[in-house]
């Protein structure tokens, strides 16, 4: 029940990291960047994890701890920078297929580190997840905008990146109080996308003209609630599991986009969806299954009773 748990926070947390690619598209209709964007998100991200600090939390970090964090904090927002790249140089469809690699690249990240071979669940989710992800991508079906050397490199860094992020998370300053653990990560994220884009949106009036109806909300489902989610629940069920729960972001993100946007999505797409959640849902169910299976297998260790023939 303890692993449902944790299992879930992670599972919803992803999902949240789904709407993100929404509320981006309803923030360029708005007439603002992809640079505005991933700026507000880290940067109103960071302002409400000070705050949750300072209200709830102020403990003092060893500077090990300070130094790991900010390290870990890196990759996410290299992963934000390097999907935004993509999703500019190639079709949608393209851009979240290649995200999606992650799956299998966080699963064979843990199992080198750990010199352990993946289990045969996971086995079984990544090759299950790697259909749906193609099929939900809308892969085999017609889209527009060309595809870049430059935007592939992108999208599987963005790939990488993810995979290192629930990698470490589950495993840098585990002791931490999660408050203080997020707004560590979320400051070096918060300076890597500072020097990478122009901190220009912050004085010039942009967030004035609109930027915080998108910041916020971007912020909340990109940089609180699912870095707070996995720093409680990648320790307790492992990076190789939650790299899997994490591709619960896809499915999220087709709905959001059908539920807000009113985007049509092919019964092609649809059935790639099931499939995503069916890989999710396969190092739960099978384990179940296995044990449900053995407990109705007949016990052939009891002593068997042989008619004698007088």
């Amino acid at each position: 029940m303890r692993l449902l748990k944790y299992s879930l926070l992670v599972f919803i947390g992803a999902c949240c990291y789904g709407v993100l690619s929404t509320i981006m598209k309803l923030g360029f209709k708005s007439g603002f960047t992809m640079q505005e964007l991933v700026g507000g998100q880290f940067f109103f991200g960071w302002c409400i994890l000070l705050l949750l600090v300072l209200l709830f939390s102020r403990k003092r970090l060893g500077l090990k701890h300070v130094a790991s964090l900010l390290g870990a904090g890196i990759t996410i927002s290299l992963t934000g920078i390097f999907y935004g790249f993509a999703v500019e140089q190639l079709p949608a469809s393209i851009a979240v297929v290649l995200l999606f690699q992650f799956t299998w690249i966080g699963v064979i990240l843990e199992a080198v580190v750990e010199r352990k071979f993946p289990s045969l669940e996971k086995c079984v989710s990544m090759v299950i997840l790697l259909i749906g992800t193609v099929l939900a991508g809308g892969v085999f079906e017609p889209s527009e905008g060309e595809i870049t050397t430059s935007g592939i490199l992108f999208g599987l860094l963005a790939a990488v990146t993810f995979a290192i992020y629930f990698f470490v998370s589950g495993r840098v300053a585990t002791q931490v109080p999660v408050v203080n653990k997020s707004f560590y990560m979320i400051t070096s994220a918060l300076i890597v996308v500072m020097v990478v884009f122009s901190p220009s949106f912050i004085y010039d009036g942009t967030i004035s003209d609109g930027l915080w109806k998108f910041g916020i909300p971007l912020a909340l489902l990109g940089t609180i609630i699912p870095v707070i989610f996995f720093s409680i629940g990648v320790p307790k069920i492992g990076s190789g599991l939650a790299t899997i729960l994490g591709a619960a972001e896809l499915p999220s993100a087709v709905v959001a986009s059908v539920l807000v946007l009113q985007e049509h999505v092919t019964p092609l797409r649809w059935v790639g969806i099931i499939v995503v959640l069916i890989g999710i849902a396969a190092p739960q169910l099978l384990p179940m299954w296995t044990r449900n299976s053995s407990t109705r297998a007949p016990d052939n260790t009891a002593p068997q009773l042989h008619k004698v023939e007088l």
